[in-house]
Formats: C-alpha cells, sequence, structure tokens
C-alpha cells in the first residue's frame, strides 16, 4: 500500500503542477514558449483547473483513504 500512496502522490502533485501551468499559460500569464497554441486561450484555463482540482483530490485520497 505504500506504493500506492507514494504513486499517487506523486501524480497529483506532477498534475497540479501541469495544470497550473496550463492555466498560467492560457491566462497569458506564462507566455513560454511565445509559439504555444495555449497562449491566451481560454478553454486551457478551464482544463488546466480541471487538472490542478484532480491532481490535488489524488493527493487527498493518497493522505486520506490509503494506509
Amino acid at each position: 500500500m505504500q506504493v500506492l500512496r507514494v504513486s499517487l502522490t506523486v501524480f497529483g502533485a506532477l498534475l497540479t503542477l501541469i495544470g497550473l501551468v496550463w492555466i498560467g499559460q492560457g491566462s497569458g500569464l506564462f507566455p513560454y514558449p511565445a509559439s504555444s497554441f495555449m497562449i491566451n486561450q481560454t478553454p486551457w484555463m478551464l482544463r488546466g483547473a480541471l487538472a490542478a482540482i484532480v491532481g490535488l483530490a489524488m493527493i487527498f485520497a493518497a493522505r486520506r483513504f490509503v494506509r
């Protein structure tokens, strides 16, 4: 069960980080790389928020339910 807990925590953290980058690019606050198709695109902000929420839920589940 320890492997599952660590795996969920790592994947949750990565998904949260990816979601935050998507939010930043979609809002135009993180415009790198400059040729990215995601810059200033509202759908990527929404997808990033969803990814970050799922990532945080994975971290919460790993800490709460996996013993």
